[in-house]
């Protein structure tokens, strides 16, 4: 399993080699998340932020939330005393997305000891888990990378995959029906979705907060082929994570997250976009 639970991180608090990684994070208001945490926080934790941190600043491409560059995530990485050997555990306020940014982010530069704790920081504190307002001082360390480059799908990719109709390829769109289908879009400037994607909703994967176990993540893709290429994408590659993490415990090998999704998709004025019902490729 990619998660732990409450009760595990209280027997583990302590630990040398364990760093916690506060994730909490609000779309519509910034700050709050560094708010929330400078009030609060569980013992030892530092701060990532979605957009200063897991991002790189909105340009005329690569979507709302792009991956910054490497060197600096691996420069906060050495700030946060994280290397190789580290345990990291990731939390946000009950949602999964914004820890799930962080743990793909891991994995993708080679991290393996990565979890997520399951209901957050609100299932921490309904456990009667401490927490405080004291900010650690990590000592710096050193981090050498090892790129799992398949985990990602380039803007090529799926370029090639929806001009092509590839049969070898399944593309996940994960956001809700709505914004699927085209119905309404709250965010972006153009509504639907990328040519041939099905809808499988990142939050249904998730119940309370807490992910769901293996035989329930493969129930959700019973009609997707395992032996294909899955890339997943959302509106700016956030909630995408969840799908991933989803499809992996499921046991799916080809996935592949494309983390410019529906918004850098739309920021190239000649792409279409469908909507309404599937209608298969």
């Amino acid at each position: 399993m990619r998660t732990i639970d409450a009760n595990w991180l209280k027997q583990h608090l302590n630990d040398e080699k364990l760093v916690i990684a506060d994730c909490r994070f609000n779309l519509s208001d910034p700050e709050e998340g560094e708010n929330l945490y400078k009030n609060n926080h569980i013992p030892g934790a530092l701060y990532f932020d979605l957009e200063k941190d897991l991002s790189a600043p909105v340009q005329q491409h690569g979507g709302r939330h792009p991956l910054p560059p490497m060197d600096h995530f691996i420069g906060l990485l050495v700030r946060s005393g994280i290397d190789r050997t580290t345990t990291v555990i990731a939390y946000d306020g009950g949602q999964g997305a914004f820890a799930s940014r962080l743990w793909w982010m891991l994995t993708y530069v080679g991290h393996e000891k990565v979890y997520i704790l399951n209901g957050g920081y609100e299932d921490w504190k309904k456990q009667d888990g401490v927490v405080t307002d004291e900010i650690p001082t990590p000592a710096p360390v050193s981090y050498s990378p090892a790129y799992n480059h398949d985990m990602i799908a380039t803007y090529k990719e799926v370029k090639e995959a929806v001009s092509e109709k590839s049969n070898n390829i399944v593309m996940i769109d994960s956001r809700e029906e709505k914004r699927y289908l085209g119905i309404e879009e709250p965010i972006d400037k153009k509504a639907g979705r990328i040519p041939g994607a099905i809808n499988k909703v990142w939050f249904e994967g998730l119940e309370n907060g807490t992910f769901k176990n293996t035989k329930e993540q493969q129930k959700r893709f019973t009609d997707i082929d395992p032996s294909k290429t899955i890339i997943v994408y959302c509106g700016s590659g956030v909630t995408a994570a969840p799908n991933y993490i989803a499809l992996k415990e499921a046991g799916f090998p080809h996935v592949k997250l494309y983390p410019g999704s529906f918004s850098d998709w739309i920021s190239y004025e000649e792409n279409e976009v469908e909507t309404g019902p599937f209608k298969g490729l």
